[in-house]
């Protein structure tokens, strides 16, 4: 084999074998790791307004941090306060009305199954009656099947949900565990970060660290840009559902709207998972004028969402809207629910390599001739 071709053959594999290493690493040592991860980020978030207070007051960096953390929680404790204060509301306000809500919901399909089912259950019995005995065991073993496939189903749906319960409860004091270590491993990173870099500096070769800071900025500015486009995107669909709360005159309009903008979040679920049922209740219950504009709201809020979603991604990473329909598809397909969050993350991720050069870089070392 020629010599030049071995080079690049073992150049590439050792590129691979690299990449393949540091990700396998990560992978394994994540579930150790992200509460010092989650502190990084906040300790580089947080780093603007450190060094605004440590210019503006002359106090140490350590103090300016306490205040900036501190400042952060108390916000953010005061936030969630005005939240659970209006969930409390709202549930006060629904013990209060859902009692007789549900007495009507229960007369409704009461005289439902009185008046369409037991007739029709009586036509089918007397149908069912005019057949022979090999049809009717035919129709017998199928509607065991199909009773057997509904329990073995609904068996299996409750067991997950069951499950669900002692992980959930599981989690509460993890999570609080993990926002402690967080929360004081971002203290100690942020004070001493420069520290830490002027460190990274002594370890790591000039052009490698160029490199990494070039990616840092791409991937700071597509960060940024897609908190940003989730902000906008919860904050139209909560004033657009609160609007339409407000015209069709839906007490606790405010908890309602919110609600469903933190649940349109979620891919799966999305607003359909509170206007769906809400709208067939109404349906069930003859409320039919509010079921109506229920559902034209979730048709707005639908067509918002499914319109506006790409362009904002897009315009806010820096991406086209195509790449970005790509990135989400790929990724719900790929990793499921997570998917839909690390679709568009690897894709900024490898477009932040693109631009910066780093593909460039590599190939030049796999090549032989890198500058």
């Amino acid at each position: 084999m020629n010599q030049s071709y071995l080079t690049i053959a073992l150049r590439a594999g050792f590129v691979l074998f690299l990449t393949a290493a540091v990700g396998t690493a990560g992978y394994y040592s994540f579930p150790l790791t992200y509460p010092f991860v989650i502190a990084l980020i906040l300790a580089v978030m947080i780093n603007p307004f450190v060094e605004w207070l440590e210019k503006s007051t002359g106090f140490p960096r350590g103090v300016n941090v306490g205040i900036v953390l501190s400042c952060f929680l108390v916000l953010g404790a005061g936030f969630l306060t005005l939240v659970v204060a209006e969930i409390v509301s709202g549930a006060a306000y629904l013990a209060k009305v859902l009692p007789a809500q549900l007495h009507k919901a229960a007369f409704y399909i009461e005289r439902f199954f009185t008046g369409q089912i037991m007739p029709l259950y009586n036509q089918l019995a007397a149908f069912f009656d005019g057949l022979d005995a090999g049809q009717q065991e035919s129709i017998i073993a199928q509607i065991e099947n199909v009773g057997s496939g509904f329990a073995s189903s609904t068996a299996s749906f409750l067991s997950k949900i069951l499950e669900m319960v002692p992980l959930f409860f599981a989690f509460l004091p993890n999570t609080a565990a993990v926002l402690i270590f967080s929360l004081l491993a971002t203290f100690f990173i942020s004070k001493d970060l420069h520290q830490f870099k002027k460190g990274v500096k002594t370890v790591l070769p000039d052009r490698l660290i160029a490199g990494g800071a070039a990616v840092y900025a791409e991937l700071k500015k597509a960060l940024t840009g897609f908190l940003k486009a989730q902000l906008a995107l919860v904050s139209i669909t909560m004033v657009l559902v609160l609007i339409g709360l407000a015209v069709l005159k839906v007490n606790h309009a405010v908890a309602i709207a919110f609600f469903i903008g933190l649940v349109d979040l979620l891919p799966y679920l999305g607003a359909g998972s509170v206007f769906v049922p809400w709208i067939l209740y109404l349906v069930i219950t003859k409320q039919l004028p509010l079921a109506i504009g229920l559902g034209v709201l979730y048709i707005v809020v639908l067509l918002f969402r499914q319109l506006a979603e790409p362009k904002i991604l897009s315009k806010s990473i820096g991406i086209h809207p195509l790449g970005t329909l790509i990135s989400l598809f790929a990724g719900l397909k790929l990793f499921g629910f997570l998917g839909l969050i690390m679709g568009p993350a690897l894709f900024v991720l490898i477009q932040a390599l693109y631009t910066t050069g780093i593909f460039k870089e590599i190939w030049l070392f796999i090549k032989g001739n890198q500058k």
